[in-house]
Protein backbone atom coordinates (compact mmCIF):
# COMPACT_ATOMS: atom_id res chain seq x y z
CA UNK A 1 0.00 0.00 0.00
CA UNK A 2 2.81 2.36 0.91
CA UNK A 3 4.58 1.68 -2.43
CA UNK A 4 1.36 2.50 -4.28
CA UNK A 5 1.07 5.78 -2.36
CA UNK A 6 4.65 6.79 -3.28
CA UNK A 7 4.11 5.80 -6.91
CA UNK A 8 0.96 7.97 -7.15
CA UNK A 9 2.72 10.88 -5.41
CA UNK A 10 5.65 10.63 -7.85
CA UNK A 11 3.31 10.58 -10.85
CA UNK A 12 1.42 13.65 -9.59
CA UNK A 13 4.67 15.54 -8.93
CA UNK A 14 5.93 14.62 -12.40
CA UNK A 15 2.72 15.84 -14.01
CA UNK A 16 2.96 19.16 -12.19
CA UNK A 17 6.59 19.58 -13.24
CA UNK A 18 5.67 18.86 -16.87
CA UNK A 19 2.81 21.38 -16.84
CA UNK A 20 4.80 24.35 -15.50
CA UNK A 21 7.37 24.40 -18.32
CA UNK A 22 4.57 23.99 -20.87
CA UNK A 23 3.02 27.25 -19.68
CA UNK A 24 6.39 28.98 -19.68
CA UNK A 25 7.01 27.81 -23.26
CA UNK A 26 3.84 29.39 -24.61
CA UNK A 27 0.96 27.11 -23.75
CA UNK A 28 -1.73 27.45 -21.11
CA UNK A 29 -4.62 25.43 -19.79
CA UNK A 30 -8.00 26.84 -20.86
CA UNK A 31 -10.50 25.90 -18.12
CA UNK A 32 -13.46 26.51 -20.44
CA UNK A 33 -12.19 24.27 -23.26
CA UNK A 34 -10.64 21.90 -20.69
CA UNK A 35 -7.44 21.51 -22.71
CA UNK A 36 -3.96 22.93 -23.20
CA UNK A 37 -3.75 25.64 -25.89
CA UNK A 38 -0.76 27.18 -27.63
CA UNK A 39 -0.37 30.95 -27.47
CA UNK A 40 0.40 32.61 -30.80
CA UNK A 41 1.17 35.76 -28.83
CA UNK A 42 0.79 36.71 -25.24
CA UNK A 43 -2.94 36.71 -24.45
CA UNK A 44 -4.79 39.97 -24.55
CA UNK A 45 -3.63 41.05 -27.98
CA UNK A 46 -1.50 43.95 -29.20
CA UNK A 47 -1.74 47.55 -28.08
CA UNK A 48 -3.72 49.93 -30.30
CA UNK A 49 -0.81 52.34 -29.72
CA UNK A 50 2.43 50.95 -31.16
CA UNK A 51 5.57 51.31 -29.08
CA UNK A 52 8.36 53.25 -30.74
CA UNK A 53 11.78 54.73 -30.09
CA UNK A 54 11.58 58.52 -29.92
CA UNK A 55 13.80 61.52 -29.23
CA UNK A 56 13.92 62.47 -25.57
CA UNK A 57 15.32 65.71 -24.16
CA UNK A 58 13.71 65.62 -20.72
CA UNK A 59 15.47 65.97 -17.36
CA UNK A 60 15.54 62.28 -16.40
CA UNK A 61 18.58 60.05 -16.69
CA UNK A 62 18.84 56.86 -18.78
CA UNK A 63 17.06 53.92 -17.21
CA UNK A 64 14.26 56.02 -15.65
CA UNK A 65 10.62 55.13 -16.33
CA UNK A 66 8.59 58.32 -16.83
CA UNK A 67 4.79 58.03 -16.96
CA UNK A 68 2.90 61.03 -18.29
CA UNK A 69 -0.68 60.31 -17.20
CA UNK A 70 -2.17 63.28 -19.09
CA UNK A 71 -0.56 62.06 -22.33
CA UNK A 72 -1.20 58.41 -21.38
CA UNK A 73 2.28 57.38 -22.38
CA UNK A 74 5.19 55.70 -20.63
CA UNK A 75 8.77 56.59 -21.55
CA UNK A 76 11.69 54.34 -20.72
CA UNK A 77 14.60 56.77 -21.00
CA UNK A 78 17.61 55.46 -22.91
CA UNK A 79 21.02 56.90 -23.69
CA UNK A 80 21.86 59.30 -26.54
CA UNK A 81 18.72 61.42 -26.13
CA UNK A 82 16.30 58.58 -26.91
CA UNK A 83 13.44 56.82 -25.13
CA UNK A 84 11.15 53.90 -25.80
CA UNK A 85 7.58 55.23 -25.80
CA UNK A 86 4.58 53.01 -24.96
CA UNK A 87 0.84 53.63 -24.80
CA UNK A 88 -0.65 53.01 -21.36
CA UNK A 89 -3.96 53.00 -19.55
CA UNK A 90 -4.04 55.20 -16.45
CA UNK A 91 -6.23 55.94 -13.43
CA UNK A 92 -9.77 57.11 -14.09
CA UNK A 93 -11.19 60.29 -12.52
CA UNK A 94 -10.58 60.23 -8.79
CA UNK A 95 -7.79 57.65 -9.08
CA UNK A 96 -5.00 59.75 -10.58
CA UNK A 97 -1.82 60.21 -8.63
CA UNK A 98 1.76 61.42 -9.07
CA UNK A 99 5.05 60.70 -7.38
CA UNK A 100 8.55 59.29 -7.59
CA UNK A 101 9.24 55.71 -6.56
CA UNK A 102 11.36 52.69 -7.47
CA UNK A 103 10.56 49.26 -8.85
CA UNK A 104 10.53 47.13 -5.71
CA UNK A 105 9.58 43.81 -7.27
CA UNK A 106 9.08 42.14 -10.65
CA UNK A 107 6.73 39.23 -11.35
CA UNK A 108 5.93 37.05 -14.36
CA UNK A 109 2.26 36.11 -14.66
CA UNK A 110 1.50 37.82 -11.33
CA UNK A 111 -1.37 36.84 -9.09
CA UNK A 112 -4.03 39.42 -8.26
CA UNK A 113 -5.30 40.30 -4.80
CA UNK A 114 -7.81 43.13 -5.24
CA UNK A 115 -7.69 45.51 -2.24
CA UNK A 116 -10.69 45.34 0.10
CA UNK A 117 -11.79 48.87 -0.86
CA UNK A 118 -11.81 47.90 -4.56
CA UNK A 119 -13.85 44.78 -3.85
CA UNK A 120 -16.34 46.82 -1.81
CA UNK A 121 -16.58 49.48 -4.53
CA UNK A 122 -17.21 46.89 -7.23
CA UNK A 123 -19.70 45.01 -5.04
CA UNK A 124 -21.80 48.20 -4.83
CA UNK A 125 -21.95 48.11 -8.65
CA UNK A 126 -23.08 44.49 -8.59
CA UNK A 127 -19.71 43.04 -9.62
CA UNK A 128 -18.12 40.47 -7.33
CA UNK A 129 -14.32 40.36 -7.48
CA UNK A 130 -12.34 37.40 -6.17
CA UNK A 131 -10.31 37.85 -3.00
CA UNK A 132 -7.39 36.26 -4.87
CA UNK A 133 -6.74 35.12 -8.43
CA UNK A 134 -3.81 32.98 -9.52
CA UNK A 135 -1.65 34.38 -12.33
CA UNK A 136 -2.33 33.28 -15.89
CA UNK A 137 -3.72 34.38 -19.25
CA UNK A 138 -7.16 35.24 -17.82
CA UNK A 139 -5.80 37.31 -14.92
CA UNK A 140 -6.40 41.10 -15.28
CA UNK A 141 -2.79 41.73 -14.18
CA UNK A 142 -1.58 40.28 -17.47
CA UNK A 143 1.77 38.76 -18.32
CA UNK A 144 4.13 40.85 -16.15
CA UNK A 145 4.07 43.32 -13.27
CA UNK A 146 6.47 45.91 -11.93
CA UNK A 147 5.59 46.83 -8.33
CA UNK A 148 5.79 50.57 -7.61
CA UNK A 149 7.45 51.37 -4.27
CA UNK A 150 5.31 50.45 -1.26
CA UNK A 151 2.12 51.57 -3.02
CA UNK A 152 -0.75 49.34 -4.12
CA UNK A 153 0.00 50.37 -7.72
CA UNK A 154 1.68 48.36 -10.45
CA UNK A 155 2.77 48.73 -14.02
CA UNK A 156 1.18 45.59 -15.42
CA UNK A 157 -0.24 43.86 -18.45
CA UNK A 158 -3.91 43.50 -19.27
CA UNK A 159 -6.50 41.20 -20.80
CA UNK A 160 -8.17 44.33 -22.28
CA UNK A 161 -5.65 45.92 -24.68
CA UNK A 162 -8.35 48.12 -26.21
CA UNK A 163 -8.26 50.18 -22.97
CA UNK A 164 -4.69 51.34 -23.65
CA UNK A 165 -4.68 55.11 -24.12
CA UNK A 166 -7.66 55.55 -21.77
CA UNK A 167 -8.22 56.57 -18.15
CA UNK A 168 -9.70 53.29 -16.94
CA UNK A 169 -7.84 51.85 -13.96
CA UNK A 170 -7.96 52.26 -10.19
CA UNK A 171 -4.52 53.88 -10.34
CA UNK A 172 -2.37 51.15 -11.86
CA UNK A 173 -0.57 51.70 -15.16
CA UNK A 174 -1.80 49.23 -17.79
CA UNK A 175 0.18 48.07 -20.77
CA UNK A 176 -0.56 45.53 -23.50
CA UNK A 177 1.06 42.22 -22.58
CA UNK A 178 3.62 42.31 -25.39
CA UNK A 179 4.64 45.83 -24.31
CA UNK A 180 4.90 45.08 -20.60
CA UNK A 181 7.04 42.02 -21.45
CA UNK A 182 9.30 44.24 -23.57
CA UNK A 183 9.66 46.78 -20.73
CA UNK A 184 10.08 44.06 -18.09
CA UNK A 185 13.09 42.61 -19.93
CA UNK A 186 14.79 46.01 -19.95
CA UNK A 187 14.38 47.19 -16.35
CA UNK A 188 15.44 45.84 -12.99
CA UNK A 189 14.43 46.12 -9.36
CA UNK A 190 15.54 49.57 -8.17
CA UNK A 191 14.66 51.34 -11.45
CA UNK A 192 13.37 54.86 -10.80
CA UNK A 193 9.72 55.53 -11.72
CA UNK A 194 8.36 59.07 -12.11
CA UNK A 195 4.59 59.46 -12.46
CA UNK A 196 3.49 62.90 -13.67
CA UNK A 197 -0.04 64.33 -13.97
Amino acid sequence: MRKLFYLVAALVAGAVMLQAPAFAQGTYFDPVAQKWLTMKYHPGGPSPIKRKRVRYDGPYSPGTIVIDTSERRLYHVQSNGRAMKYGVGVGKDGFQWAGTHRVTRKAEWPSWTPPAQMRARERRKGRILPAYMEGGPNNPMGARALYIGSTLYRIHGTTEPWTIGSAVSSGCIRMANEDVIHLYKNVGVGTKIVVKR
